[in-house]
């Protein structure tokens, strides 16, 4: 077998991440990966490592993008956020008020914010479907204005793994006319220069590493209907397709393709303000109100209590994202995540492409942010 390469930046006071970065391969338990730390938006760690494909003959490279999965909701939460800043939309406005369809079957009064922090009880659907259904997102839309919700909505909250993105995603094109995809490129990926995308153009495929599933089935605990519909039914999320066409659907909870660095520099603009690459992306007002915490509690899918953002997970709970109180991120299925510390100015990202059987909280990107504070 060859020799794992392993490069990129990484100054002495941060010589612990760079030992943690080697460990997850000398320990076995990566195929490729990447971390990036952003302090005050500017990159000053950014270690690749591994390969790109199962072969082991393509190095993982800094063009590599990674499908990141759930982190894509870090992004939609963002791309939200960006209407509540242009005075487009109100947190506090009822999803009925834009989608109309939505408000049958008792979900009239369901707030953005409420939607926005996993508390409208979508999770999933219970009747059978085709799995390839999801790439037709009228037709998902339809079934979710449709859909009486599980629990009382704005009480409690259970994580929507897949149908997240469609009611993000639709409430931002209610709103603003475009999918979230078109609105990434044309508004943060072009004029800020990162390699972010929901919704990959096939000229980019060739870009994409290889993914390892996990050996092993995810500790979901007792499996309740909430978390049937989410994860365990053979129509969970989105199959029956290609590979090809999985990588050009613009889900915008689960299809998220990204590098490190974008994820980094992106979650800067939360870490720092608002700012992004010198110019506003959010005004701190919202950026407050992005990171205010919406909900909290046992949550109804995922085995934890979890405190919610407007679509960004708290670090109060669980503390996945180093010590910080007010630090606030999204990880994805598999491992990987983007987390910003308002607090520090501090902001990072891990991508792999080797997945772990853990819901949140990998190991491996724990390691690294733990060791990344230490640095601090």
């Amino acid at each position: 077998m060859a020799e794992t390469p392993i490069n990129g930046v990484c100054p002495p006071r941060f010589d612990g991440v760079r030992r943690a970065f080697e460990a997850n391969f000398s320990e076995g338990r990566e195929l490729g990966a990447r971390f990036s730390l952003a302090i005050g938006g500017e990159i000053v760690v950014d270690l690749i490592g591994g390969w790109a494909d199962r072969a082991q003959t393509k190095p993982f490279a800094e063009d590599t993008l990674t499908s990141v999965f759930s982190t894509t909701k870090a992004i939609a939460a963002i791309l939200v956020a960006r209407l509540v800043d242009q005075v487009k939309l109100a947190y506090s406005q009822r999803v009925a008020d834009l989608w109309p369809e939505f408000a049958a079957a008792g979900k009239g009064a369901i707030t953005v914010e409420q939607a926005m922090a996993h508390q409208a009880g979508l999770p999933g659907f219970a009747e059978k479907m085709d799995p390839a259904d999801w790439f037709d997102w009228d037709l998902i839309c339809g079934r979710l204005a449709a859909m009486a919700p599980m629990w009382m909505p704005g009480v409690h909250s259970g994580y929507h793994p897949v149908t997240f993105g469609y009611i993000a995603g639709e409430i931002f094109r209610r709103v603003d006319g475009r999918t979230m995809g078109e609105a990434l490129r044309t508004d943060i990926a072009g004029p800020f220069g990162l390699d972010l995308w929901i919704g990959l153009p096939d000229a980019e495929h060739a870009r994409c590493a290889d993914v390892r599933r996990p050996p092993a089935l995810p500790d979901l605990g007792e499996i309740t209907p909430e978390r049937r519909v989410a994860f365990l039914t053979p129509w969970a999320s989105p199959g029956g397709r290609s590979l090809a066409e999985w990588r050009r659907a613009s889900i915008p909870s689960v299809t998220g393709h990204a590098t490190a660095p974008a994820l980094a520099h992106l979650m800067g603009a939360v870490a720092n303000g608002g700012i992004l690459g010198g110019r506003r992306l959010l005004g701190p007002e919202t950026v407050a109100a992005l990171i205010a915490p919406r909900s909290h509690g046992a949550d109804l899918v995922l085995p934890y209590t979890l405190s919610w953002g407007a679509g960004l997970l708290r670090n109060e709970s669980l503390r996945l994202y180093g010590p910080g109180r007010e630090t606030i991120g999204h990880s994805g299925w598999g491992g990987s995540c983007a987390f910003a510390d308002p607090e520090r100015g501090v902001s990072g990202a891990y991508v792999m492409n080797r997945q772990s059987a853990d819901l949140i909280g990998d190991a491996r990107a724990r390691r690294l942010i733990d060791a990344a504070y230490e640095g601090l």
